[in-house]
């Protein structure tokens, strides 16, 4: 749901719940899909823009990190955290 700015007009209630056009070629759309839905991929929001009175949308398909993956990137960030204790003495 896109909410509408309370202060952009006095005289106009946007409907917050209309139905939006996606700009899309049937092949564009058909990878998200088959991305998201048989390949487990999410659809991450990468930037959002005005051009013209209309919101750019970029987006991009990613998978999300394993367990292993996660343990070694908290791992990493601990070091660094106690190089970091260490050379302030």
């Amino acid at each position: 749901m896109i909410t509408p700015l309370a202060d952009a007009s006095t005289h106009i209630n946007p409907e917050s719940q209309r139905t939006r056009k996606l700009l899309l070629h049937r092949s564009e759309l058909n990878k998200l899909i088959g991305g998201v839905e048989r390949k487990g991929y999410a659809l991450i929001p990468t930037g959002m823009y005005w051009k013209n009175g209309r919101v750019k949308l970029g987006f991009a398909l990613a998978k999300g990190k394993k367990d292993y993956d996660k343990r070694e990137t908290e791992k990493d960030r601990d070091w660094q955290r106690e190089k970091e204790r260490l050379f302030k003495k």
